[in-house]
């Protein structure tokens, strides 16, 4: 019983491990921009199913790169992430700011956005959306190096939007027509794919009777390599040190000459390649989908709730704790350590499945928050006491 409470503990940490490094972005993009991010999901999606890709290909290529692929995975998957986060914080997030009710409505929209971008995505659309760019984009940065279309210039963007959605959608239907299958097949589809471990991750090593996974242990390290260099990057850069002086007092930074914009925009992309990474660990852990950030999504809030907003060590407390505590329930490991007294036994085997173990663990959050609204670890700063 003690073999399988330890292996339940060690699982639930990896998963928490897991849950810290999404929450590590979460909680500086909330602690800083005040931004509600719903979509910080389906950026931890976008990060696995980069892992997928990224397999395929090193699996083609064979040998040593299939056995590194997990490598290139974290770093393409935290480059593309980020690039998606920086978009769209400069499309849609950065015009909304201060209104944080506007900001979850708005990036739930973009999630769910997201999650059909992945269910329908084949070359045809990709080819839309960049010429669409390219056009409208171009259109727009041709109008503004134009000093004499100034005056008339919402009309030229109208104008220059509807022939770009024209021309884009003349051209992909020409191409739909000719080519049929080989652009219309989707990349994806709705179903699940699954992400083949690297050899040397599909071992373990027995400790004490206890069997560590060596996938689970890859992605504690990561997560600890991850906590290290945020913490690194925070009190030891010039931009790390603007960010939190942003989150401190954002008015006297300004003020100071810190370029508020940018560092928000460098933070979003920051915090969305952090869920890039942290879609890269969830991918060894089982099948990928995409409704796969909506399994951890709630988790990922209430990791920043608990451990207190834009606290780093509250942050990692709060994972861990969320993990391991929704793991023990939901894999009916208390209810058998608690065997020897009924009603508590009979209590957690109720909650002994995964959807009902994250009800008693929301429960226990709302108590906590009772007892300290702060979380584990209040903000400080100027601005909390306005």
């Amino acid at each position: 019983m003690l073999t399988g409470f330890l292996e339940a503990v060690f699982n639930g940490v990896s998963i928490g491990a897991v849950l810290l490094i999404a929450a590590l972005g979460l909680a500086i993009i909330f602690g800083l921009m005040g931004v509600i991010n719903m979509a910080h999901g389906e950026l931890m999606m976008f990060g696995a199913y980069t892992t997928f890709v990224v397999q395929n290909v090193c699996k083609q290529w064979g040998g040593f790169w299939f056995e590194v692929y997990i490598f290139l995975a974290l770093i393409i998957a935290f480059i593309f992430t980020a690039g998606v986060g920086l978009i769209l914080e400069k499309s849609v997030i950065r015009y909304l700011y201060g209104r944080p009710l506007e900001t979850l409505l708005a990036t739930w929209g973009v999630s769910l956005i997201f999650q059909q971008f992945v269910r329908s995505v084949n070359l045809l659309l990709i080819i839309g959306i960049a010429l669409f760019s390219l056009l409208f984009f171009g259109g727009l940065w041709i109008l503004n190096s134009r000093n004499n279309f100034q005056k008339t210039r919402n009309w030229f963007v109208v104008v220059l939007l509807f022939l770009s959605l024209g021309l884009t959608i003349t051209i992909c239907d020409l191409l739909g027509k000719t080519y049929q299958q080989g652009v219309t097949l989707p990349w994806f589809g709705a179903q699940n794919v699954d992400v083949t471990a690297p050899s040397w991750l599909q071992a373990g090593v027995s400790l004490a009777g206890v069997q560590l996974p060596y996938a689970r242990l890859f992605i504690i390290a990561l997560t600890i390599i991850c906590v290290g260099g945020i913490y690194v990057f925070l009190q030891g850069s010039h931009w790390g040190l603007r960010i939190r002086a942003v989150t401190q007092n954002r008015s006297m930074s300004a003020c100071l000459g810190i370029p508020t914009q940018k560092v928000d925009a460098i933070t979003f992309a920051l915090g969305s390649g952090l869920a890039g990474v942290a879609g890269c660990a969830i991918s060894l852990l089982g099948s990928v989908g995409p409704n796969t950030g909506q399994n951890y999504i709630i988790d990922t809030f209430m990791v920043v709730v608990v451990g207190g907003v834009g606290n780093l060590a509250g942050t990692i407390l709060a994972a861990l704790g969320i993990g391991t505590i929704n793991y023990l329930i939901g894999s009916g490991t208390l209810a058998l350590l608690l065997g020897a007294v009924q009603p508590l036994a009979d209590l957690f085997s109720f909650f002994a499945t995964t959807s009902m173990a994250k009800v008693m663990v929301f429960a226990l959050i709302i108590v906590f928050l009772q007892w300290k609204p702060g979380g584990i670890f209040p903000q400080k700063g100027r601005h909390v006491d306005v």
